[in-house]
């Protein structure tokens, strides 16, 4: 018997994808160019924020990515078991 079915988030899959892909394109094709690296080694004003903030991108759309890679492909995580109150007594007053 199978569960209800679930939609999978292809768009937002396809989405992010393009994005992460974008965000990696753009980092190589840019890869030698001293003129992005002199903005980004640069320590007055806002510019020590761009490194932080490269990374909070590469970081939003890559993690996004692969979270709605495996929700395409119908991997989920199993479900933990719940804890007798029984063992959560017991384990309370075996603390010294």
């Amino acid at each position: 018997m199978a569960g209800p079915r679930v939609a999978k988030p292809w768009l937002r899959f396809l989405l992010y994808g393009l994005g992460s892909c974008i965000c990696y394109g753009l980092l190589f094709a840019h890869l030698n160019d001293r003129s992005v690296m002199q903005h980004f080694v640069r320590t007055d004003g806002l510019y020590p924020l761009l490194p932080v903030v490269t990374a909070f991108v590469f970081s939003l759309f890559h993690g996004a990515f692969t979270g709605y890679f495996w929700d395409v492909l119908g991997v989920t995580a199993k479900a933990a078991r719940p804890v007798p109150q029984k063992a959560l007594d017991e384990s309370e007053g075996s603390e010294d």
